[in-house]
């Protein structure tokens, strides 16, 4: 049965409390195979960057277009790498949910982030009727 909205951040609350007073135990205790996972592969397309740019230089220098071409293909693919990559690393203290796939878990943190400005919206039509 899912949790409540209000339980969900309580929840987050004591997850980051737990956090900010013993980070190495909420470390120890997250299991950050996912994050070293991701943040590996940004470090990979980050190396992967590099290289197209040495090969793109290399083309100009030895006027042979179509190694410079190969060098921003190498640095376009490793750029979207990278950030796919940034984007999908958990924040520190952050679970993976494990019994939903990719496809679910983005179209929660969609929803949440729609609900969130809404809600925003909401609080700021609140504010400025009250003054």
């Amino acid at each position: 049965m899912p949790l409540s909205e209000h339980e969900q951040r309580m929840l987050e609350q004591m997850e980051r409390a737990l956090y900010a007073e013993d980070p190495k135990f909420a470390t120890a205790l997250q299991g950050s195979g996912l994050r070293t996972y991701t943040r590996r592969r940004v470090y990979q397309a980050v190396a992967g960057f590099l290289v197209g740019i040495a090969l793109l230089m290399a083309g100009m220098v030895a006027q042979q277009i179509w190694i410079s071409v190969v060098g921003f293909l190498v640095m376009l693919g490793c750029a979207v790498l990278a950030v796919t990559g940034w984007r999908k690393a958990p924040k520190p203290g952050e679970q993976p949910p494990a019994d939903e796939g990719p496809a679910a878990a983005r179209q929660t943190r969609q929803r949440r982030s729609v609900m969130n400005r809404i809600e925003q919206r909401w609080q700021r039509r609140r504010d400025e009727q009250g003054q």
